[in-house]
């Protein structure tokens, strides 16, 4: 997918903005599993939960749509592809995979993308990749051996770990995407368009799949469990629009025009961390000392595969592995993980 970040990357104060506006699009993606979990555990089916999602982001991100309206004439395929792959399939497989294991360990499961996206460039586009990020995959693997605990047969649902798996299979596609065009210059298309259309695409499509006219609605007026806790469903479900999406996808956007794609791919990893930590605090859900461990090296080979990515030369697609970057260059969540 074409990627393109106006103006020039800003020093001093613009860099402080920049983190900031990061850190905010991480902390808001990494709320959305905690507060979808319970909507879903409440009796909203996954499905269902991510057509709400899906469908509310795109109204809100209707005007920007309406203001790119060129775009679906210039790049189809490219909004088609992202609106399949990066909203569909990422968030479905994603919200599914979390109605049958712990949201920290669906993403993690999900951040196996970088390393998958590797395997691409080197077996199926046939380039080298470095030495580090090489290095990075196996660190990523060895690391979710802990958090699934094969030692003990998996210690989680199966098709919970292949629904996360799935979901890191379609941010494959996604930054394969991303890679598309990245050369284009000022012919690029606007990442918040191609954000808007794919949201709109997305939504179609899940309203194929998701058939929300037989979903329970009432559920939305009732409350949802939180660790013992009645949290309002509507509140739930505001949260994962407005701030899970639409304010997540913004700010990272926005970051991205501050910073450096290999920066703010280091930020994104602290997604996974804040999904952990809160899905810990607000839903109870334990993991054990290895997991912990496991999810720190899942993390730490991510990082080195994202930043191990030698200097792009004019025309030439990056092989190294800067996935998470090029994901925050066009809308800051992975997934699924």
């Amino acid at each position: 997918m074409p990627v393109h970040t106006s103006g020039t990357r800003q020093d001093g104060a613009g860099k402080g903005v920049g983190l900031s506006l990061a850190l905010a699009s991480a902390l808001a993606f990494g709320g959305s599993g905690v507060a979808a979990k319970p909507l879903i555990e409440a009796g909203l089916d996954p499905l269902h939960v991510v057509w709400l999602r899906v469908a509310g982001a795109a109204l809100v991100m209707l005007p920007i749509a309406v203001r790119h309206r060129a775009l679906p004439r210039r790049r189809p395929a490219l909004l088609a592809g992202f609106g399949l792959l990066a909203v569909a399939g990422v968030q479905a497989c994603y919200f599914a995979a979390l109605s049958r294991i712990p949201v920290g360990v669906a993403l993690l499961v999900e951040y196996l993308a970088p390393a998958l996206v590797l395997g691409w460039v080197r077996f199926v586009q046939r380039r080298p990749v470095t030495r580090a990020a090489a290095v990075g995959v196996v660190l990523a693997v060895g690391g979710l051996a802990c958090v699934v605990e094969v030692w003990a047969g998996l210690g989680f649902d199966a098709l919970g770990l292949l629904l996360a798996l799935g979901a890191a299979c379609c941010q494959v596609g996604y930054f394969v995407l991303s890679d598309h065009g990245g050369d284009s210059g000022d012919d690029a298309p606007d990442p918040l368009g191609v954000i808007a259309y794919g949201l709109i695409v997305g939504a179609l499509v899940l309203t194929v799949v998701a058939r929300p006219w037989g979903m329970d609605w009432s559920v939305l007026t009732r409350s949802a469990p939180m660790n013992g806790t009645p949290v309002a469903a509507w509140v739930l479900l505001a949260w994962i629009v407005l701030v899970a999406t639409v304010v997540a996808y913004v700010t990272g956007v926005l970051s991205v025009r501050r910073l450096s794609p290999q920066v703010a791919g280091v930020v994104a990893c602290l997604e996974a961390v804040i999904a952990t930590v809160l899905a810990w605090v607000l839903l109870g859900e334990h993991l054990s000392a290895p997991q912990l461990v496991g999810g720190v090296v899942v993390l730490a080979g991510a990082f080195i595969a994202q930043s191990s990515t030698p200097a792009r030369t004019d025309g030439e697609p990056v092989a190294g592995g800067t996935a998470s970057g090029a994901e925050r260059e066009l809308s800051a969540r992975g997934t699924a993980a």
